[in-house]
This record gives C-alpha cells, sequence and structure tokens, in this order.
C-alpha cells in the first residue's frame, strides 16, 4: 500500500505540472514512445510466471533459465532507461534543473527504475541462493512474493508509460 500511495503521489503530480514549463524543451521535443524497453519489462512478467510454474513442477532447471530471462529482460530494461535519460541530458539538454518538465519527469521514471532495480537485487538473491541449493520448498511462498513484486513494477510501467509517454506527450 505504501508503494502504490508513493507512486500515486509522484504520478498526480506528474499530471499537475503537464504543460506548465515555462521554457523547452517540451516532452513532445525529446520524448519517443519506449517500445523496446516496454517490451523488454512487460515480457519479463511473463517469463516470471514460467520460472514460478517450473519451480512449482521441480524443474530446478527451468527455473533457473525463466528466472535468468526475467532478470537479463528487467536488466535490459534499466539499460534502455539509461540510454534514455543520456540521450535526453547530453543531446537534447532536459536535466533535473532544465525545467519543471525535467524534474518531474526524471523523479518518476527514476522512482520507477530504482524500484526495477531493486526488484533485480531480490531476482538475484534467489537466483544465487537457489543456484547453491538453499531454496527449499518452504521458500516457495517467498519467491512468489517477490514474483508479485515484479509484476507489481510492471504494471506501475504501465500507468508511467500512459501518463509520461501518451498523455504527456499531447
Amino acid at each position: 500500500m505504501t508503494e502504490s500511495a508513493l507512486f500515486t503521489i509522484f504520478v498526480v503530480a506528474y499530471l499537475f505540472y503537464i504543460g506548465k514549463s515555462l521554457n523547452p524543451p517540451y516532452p513532445r521535443e525529446v520524448l519517443e514512445f519506449p517500445w523496446l524497453g516496454s517490451f523488454f519489462l512487460f515480457s519479463s512478467s511473463a517469463t516470471v510466471v514460467v520460472a514460478e510454474h517450473r519451480l512449482k513442477k521441480g524443474e530446478r532447471g527451468g527455473f533457473h533459465l525463466w528466472w535468468g530471462i526475467t532478470m537479463a529482460l528487467g536488466a535490459a530494461f534499466l539499460i534502455y532507461t539509461a540510454t534514455e535519460w543520456y540521450h535526453l541530458i547530453y543531446h537534447d539538454g532536459l536535466t533535473l534543473s532544465t525545467n519543471l518538465f525535467g524534474s518531474t519527469f526524471y523523479s518518476l521514471v527514476g522512482l520507477h527504475a530504482s524500484h526495477v532495480l531493486v526488484g533485480l537485487v531480490l531476482l538475484g538473491i534467489i537466483l544465487v541462493a537457489s543456484l547453491t541449493g538453499n531454496i527449499k520448498d518452504r521458500h516457495h511462498e517467498h519467491i512468489e512474493m517477490i514474483s508479485w513484486y515484479w509484476h507489481f513494477v510492471d504494471g506501475i510501467w504501465a500507468v508511467v508509460v500512459t501518463v509520461v509517454y501518451i498523455i504527456g506527450m499531447q
């Protein structure tokens, strides 16, 4: 609930300040829809489900493979985001202090990216623990909770994409 409230505050702030920047660059001038990044993150929800099913069937190798694919997709999303930010900062001159758009953009997208990073750390801990034989049947519920967190992060991305890249670019 706390995480949902936190994201709600950032989303509402972004929506409140849309179009109120007094100086450029403006969203439609510098943003491109993040098709590839979104593909990486949204597909990782499917791969984490496959990993969970493999774990429930006792297929450790399949679990490791699909859990690792989930991590790779999450890492690819973060690389995509970093590349986008690099371009925005060094090509378009959009920083936190450039204008109101920059402040709200980096705050909201950065909050989301930090949650993806936390998710990757959690996924990594589980993968290492499983590879070293430290995951037992009694841990499956914990793995499921981490999977739910990953789905939450993906769901939040759907909101961020809608607010920043669809509504915000109008």
